[in-house]
């Protein structure tokens, strides 16, 4: 099954530095905690300007929460829906909203100054280019408006990596546990997963070349978003979907709608409990390994390699963590997220490979991602 974890595509942009951190340790560290040595650079023409960019950034790490709440209430209030039909005032925004004049007029400050929105003529509030961009990201709302879970599953920080925490996220996606969905959630799941499948379709299959295949079979389809997509690029692909019973006759609709019912074929099933259908000389997991613990993944990979014929590919996207190099998309974000699922985790490219060798692969590739924070990816073949 597709992953759950959200994919975070525009960043306010008063945010800190991705660029690596400066080391300090010892009597540089020292140095640099020092009241006395602060307030010399904050002064000193060759410092200040450092000094207060790092002042940015500390600040901006010290108030995120409150960013990610004001993200958050400009998405459910439908702030920004209602922004995207024109400039609109305070006043009609407190209205339509059932938000008191006043307490509007600070979440529009808010959000302007978060780089969301802008101030117009006539004390009239427009999106900005950013925000613009937001609504306009497949999915991305809905993950914000999902984020509810997370940030209660982070409330207690000290206690969430402790491990001391009971997360709801864990029962908010049962299947990584084996477990059922009923109807209802099935249909959250596949709403929330193919709203969000869009770019990472776009960035996988710009990343992997598909040249040369006959049939892809995508384990943890969902909907049938990925391969869709795969289809309307590769016209002479034909296309597998493999999913959980509850889940994959959901792909029927978007098939047929897509003009692709003939090239295609739905498969329900557990990769925990069945065998994989054959015939596919492509098999791809598009967000499933972070879902799972490394003897479910190794488990899996290994029905994989068993699964594709001498010289089958195996394709593998999904946001990555930075392995040695951390960064803010994979490792402090991703990798919080699937922590707080309490069965997977966010590997490095350097890590999936590891294991794709250790299944039997060779030829392992791990190409530069063009966006990591929509997906990185892994590929290998069977020899």
């Amino acid at each position: 099954m597709t992953d759950s974890a959200a994919t975070p595509q525009v960043a306010p942009p008063h945010v800190a530095s991705s660029r690596p951190a400066a080391s300090a340790s010892g009597w540089g560290a020292r140095l640099m905690a020092s009241r006395r040595f602060q307030r010399w650079a904050a002064r000193f023409p060759l410092t200040r300007g450092i000094v207060a960019r790092e002042g940015v950034a500390m600040f901006d790490l010290l108030a995120g929460f409150c960013h990610s709440q004001i993200l958050s209430a400009l998405v459910q209030l439908g702030i920004l829906d209602h922004l995207m039909r024109g400039p609109a005032t305070g006043a009609a925004l407190a209205a339509a909203s059932g938000v008191p004049a006043d307490r509007m007029e600070v979440l529009l400050r808010a959000g302007i100054a978060l780089g969301l929105l802008r101030r117009r003529r006539g004390n009239r509030v427009a999106l900005s280019r950013t925000g613009a961009a937001l609504v306009g990201v497949p999915g991305l709302p809905q993950m914000i408006a999902h984020h509810d879970v997370l940030y209660r599953d982070l409330a207690d920080p000290v206690a969430f990596f402790r491990g001391e925490t009971q997360t709801e996220l864990a029962s908010f996606w049962p299947y990584v546990f084996g477990g059922d969905m009923d109807a209802a959630q099935t249909q959250v799941y596949s709403d929330l997963m193919a709203d969000s499948q869009q770019l990472v379709a776009e960035d996988t299959l710009d990343t992997v070349d598909l040249r040369g295949v006959r049939r892809l079979m995508d384990i943890g389809g969902g909907s049938g978003a990925f391969l869709c997509a795969v289809g309307a690029r590769h016209p002479g692909i034909a296309l597998t979907l493999f999913d959980l019973p509850q889940v994959a006759p959901t792909a029927t609709a978007r098939f047929a709608a897509a003009g692709l019912a003939e090239r295609s074929q739905i498969v329900g099933g557990s990769f925990r409990t069945d065998s994989l259908p054959d015939g596919a000389d492509a098999i791809s997991l598009v967000r499933v390994l972070y879902d799972h613990a490394d003897d479910t993944v190794a488990a899996l990979l290994a029905q994989v390699f068993d699964t594709l014929p001498a010289g089958g590919r195996l394709i593998i996207s999904e946001p990555m963590s930075g392995g040695a190099r951390p960064t803010r998309a994979g490792d402090a974000y991703f990798a919080l997220y699937t922590m707080a699922m309490r069965t997977g985790r966010t590997r490095a490219q350097d890590e999936i490979a590891q294991l794709c060798r250790t299944a039997g692969f060779t030829a392992i590739e791990t190409p530069r991602a063009r966006r990591p924070f929509v997906t990185s990816c892994v590929t290998a073949r069977k020899p």
